[in-house]
């Protein structure tokens, strides 16, 4: 089948190299003149790993990622643990595959180069879609520069500003949800010693704001995404704003966390707002179809988003190989698909209100009534994407 992605971040990238191994012609278009991808963590638990070493990624990232021993939540200004959900061995005994905490460059960086071994001329850039237009037997995306590309399926991997979205389901927008984040990246030997946490993801709970800090490349960088209840905010992923700024956002909290801040390169403070999308049951047409973002945007609160991107590329490969009409295959796809990502966009919306609880007891109540480590180790990391059954 010729098939044309829109979009060349991680899921769109997954969708080429699944779609390769399983020998349809494949052509990425991707709105930016070279690829490259943001200085941030990213982390993928073993439902995630799971396809990325059936397309033979996971041994182009193993080395630069680091196996965190665990999740710590913590109270943000006494430390106190408040719950442990234990990750390394005890992971991939459960789970049957290791849990990664590494760079997105890195990850984004083997995708590429994956999807360029399987077919050099695959990934195409500096194409930014412009309209989708559906006729007999094929489809045809658009371009701002007067180019356009055919073939019998579209998948629209093109973000939460999705143009292939519009297509399928209207104008509809993006919701801010009060929240931005801040992201930086710190060399870890910037750090004392006793200030720096264990090879663990910690995620520090307080009112109106939480941050997280986990290691990359080995260890020597460690990661920071701060999470803070603001009005409104300028729609930018890349966007500066002054080191005081964050600096008055986290004063008052543990020294664990002021040693991070005061470690950063004060001109490399990147805040974005968070939105999201409520979840929907039509992500697809004749001959078009959605992935990633583009159809189930969430809060990062669970280290899914990206994971999520990976999963569906991997079941609509399964899907288009069903004996049915493109149509049918389409509607298999996200049949399954849409209850697993609509109770993640829940649920990582959950999280925030969960993380943000201003009063301590409280909070510590919260956490022993929703316990996270049983809840995703039954249902979020078990998922097996390339055994799961469509119907």
């Amino acid at each position: 089948m010729d098939i044309v992605i829109v979009g060349a971040g991680i899921g769109g990238l997954s969708a080429a190299a699944c779609l390769l191994q399983n020998g349809h012609r494949v052509r990425v278009f991707e709105q930016a003149p070279q690829l490259a991808e943001v200085g941030a963590g990213i982390q993928m638990s073993a439902n995630a790993v799971k396809v990325l070493q059936h397309i033979g990624v996971r041994s182009l990232v193993e080395s630069a990622s680091v196996l965190p021993k665990a999740f710590e939540f913590r109270r943000f200004d006494s430390g106190e643990m408040l719950h442990r959900l234990p990750l390394g061995d005890e992971h991939e005994r459960r789970h049957g595959a290791p849990y990664f905490q590494l760079h997105r460059a890195d990850l984004h960086d083997a995708l590429r180069t994956r999807v360029e071994a399987l077919d050099p001329q695959a990934i195409v850039l500096g194409a930014r879609a412009e309209a989708v237009q559906e006729e007999p037997g094929r489809v045809v995306v658009r371009f701002q520069d007067g180019r356009s590309a055919e073939g019998e399926l579209l998948v629209g991997a093109d973000g939460i500003r999705s143009v292939v979205r519009r297509h399928i389901t209207g104008p509809d927008q993006p919701t801010f949800t009060g929240q931005v984040a801040w992201r930086c990246t710190v060399p870890t030997d910037r750090i004392s010693p006793e200030l720096r946490t264990d090879l663990v993801s910690t995620i520090w709970c307080g009112p109106a704001n939480h941050a997280v800090t986990y290691y990359l490349r080995g260890g020597a960088l460690l990661n920071f995404v701060g999470c803070v209840e603001r009005p409104s905010e300028e729609e930018s992923w890349m966007a500066v704003r002054p080191w005081e700024q964050l600096a008055s956002d986290y004063e008052g909290w543990h020294p664990m966390v002021r040693a991070v801040i005061e470690a950063v390169d004060r001109d490399k403070c990147f805040r974005s707002p968070l939105n999201n999308r409520q979840p929907i049951a039509r992500w697809s047409t004749a001959r078009v179809t959605m992935l990633g973002d583009a159809v189930h945007a969430t809060l990062p609160y669970m280290a899914q988003g990206a994971a999520m991107a990976i999963e569906d590329a991997a079941v609509l490969a399964r899907a288009l190989t069903l004996e049915l009409p493109l149509e049918g295959r389409l509607q298999a796809y996200e049949r399954h698909r849409g209850p697993r990502t609509a109770r993640v966009v829940v649920e990582s919306s959950e999280m925030g209100e969960l993380y943000h609880i201003g009063e301590a007891e409280q909070m510590r109540r919260a956490f022993q009534e929703r316990n996270i480590a049983q809840s995703r180790n039954e249902w979020l990391y078990p998922y097996e994407a390339l055994q799961a059954e469509l119907v």
